[in-house]
């Protein structure tokens, strides 16, 4: 090899190793580009473990030569590996008298390098050779250089999870400062009211008939209420967020707790015009109380932003799901706004009501852990559907047990 090829393949080499995001594919660029300056059957990468100082497992093996047959512990060097970390240092092992005639793959030689970042040894890079020939003064300083250049792309990769772990927090610290800046807001107006007309009634130098009396009494009442519903629904959210909500899962039928809910949402609210189609009787695993609460939801959000509409339901079966589609025929939601839906907090801008923005959050979520899905299509000025997908199957229930 010219000492030209051999600088343009380390040059090569560097470049992979700087220029590649992806540590694997990295890898596997630079193990075609070694090939050609440094032949050898197998590799085999080991992540030292910080805490004891040994070994943990491999994080990348390939075999390009004659051992991809061979068993592991000669085709990968895990006890060379060992004794690499134990000595910090590199380790060479080669037969003690080769045998021309014996199995090639019985007469493995291997060459042990440490993995040294600037944090300390992340672990251990192995060569194995199967019948030779011994690794030369040339073969070491190769792996040598490969050695570096793998500790190095490794430490870009810890310092690259570091700095997304940090975004993370970040993000996380930036949603509970929004989260509390959020809920101090709505907390103050349902307070504002009651304290605004608590006052006014107490006041001594005004009376008040019985109308403006119970007229104000009312308010402070329904404002009463509000509250009570936001820190409910604020803790709700809080303990769906981290999985700590219990459910209560058994067979339930879905067409039965649908017509249910359906006739509860029309005695309530006597403008719902409800029509439910569906020809299934399917039983599925389900906390009914949970699938009610989302399903009056979805009745109380109709009513309050799209009063007078009618209302269709359907159940039908898609592969692996029972989906229950919500429909109505009011004013719809903007494009614009509905990957946002489901986001705690939101509300869609100039609509009414006096609700949190966090029922359609927890409606996702308790959805969400029963292992299914929840979405929304709509058109502006020509309706809304939301789309409950339940699992047929209880086994494909992931969370919530």
């Amino acid at each position: 090899m010219s000492t030209r090829q051999g600088l343009f393949d380390y040059l090569s080499i560097a470049e992979i190793v700087t220029q590649n995001g992806d540590w694997k594919q990295a890898l596997d660029q630079v193990i075609a580009a070694v090939y050609s300056i440094f032949i050898f059957d197998n590799l085999a990468l080991f992540v030292a473990d910080q805490s004891a100082h040994s070994l943990t497992d491999i994080i990348y093996a390939r075999a390009v030569g004659r051992g991809q047959s061979a068993g592991a512990d000669a085709a990968w060097g895990v006890e060379l590996a060992n004794q690499v970390m134990e000595r910090n240092d590199i380790v060479i092992l080669e037969p003690p008298i080769p045998d021309p005639g014996a199995d090639r793959l019985g007469e493995p030689y291997l060459i042990g390098l440490p993995l040294r970042t600037s944090t300390g040894l992340y672990g251990a890079m192995v060569f194995v050779r199967f019948g030779g020939p011994s690794f030369s003064e040339d073969h070491i300083l190769h792996a040598r250089y490969i050695a570096a250049q793998f500790a190095g792309l490794f430490e870009r990769k810890k310092l690259n999870e570091d700095i997304r772990a940090l975004e993370e927090a970040r993000r996380l610290l930036a949603l509970q400062d929004d989260f509390i800046a959020t809920i101090s807001h709505e907390l103050r107006t349902p307070l504002g009211f009651i304290k605004g007309y608590s006052t006014t009634l107490l006041r001594q130098d005004t009376q008040w008939d019985e109308t403006t009396r119970r007229e104000f009494l009312t308010i402070i009442e329904e404002e009463a209420d509000h509250l009570t519903t936001l820190i409910e629904n604020v803790l709700e959210s809080a303990r769906l967020q981290s999985n700590t909500l219990p459910m209560k899962f058994q067979p339930e039928r879905l067409d039965t707790l649908v017509k249910e809910v359906s006739a509860r949402a029309q005695a309530r609210s006597r403008d719902l015009h409800v029509e439910f189609n569906t020809t299934l009787k399917p039983v599925v695993q389900i906390d009914s109380v949970r699938i009610s609460q989302v399903l009056s939801n979805l009745f109380s959000n109709a009513s309050k932003y799209a009063p007078g509409a009618n209302i269709t339901i359907t159940l039908e079966k898609i592969p692996g799901y029972y989906q229950i589609r919500f429909s109505d025929n009011g004013p719809g939601i903007p494009p614009e706004h509905l990957s946002n839906l489901f986001k705690r907090f939101f509300r869609v801008p100039g609509q009414g009501g006096s609700g949190s923005g966090l029922g359609l959050f927890i409606c996702n979520k308790i959805i969400i852990a029963h292992g299914g899905r929840m979405s929304v299509e709509s058109e502006h000025g020509a309706g809304t559907t939301f789309l409950i997908d339940l699992p047929s199957d209880p086994a494909s229930r992931s969370e919530g047990d």
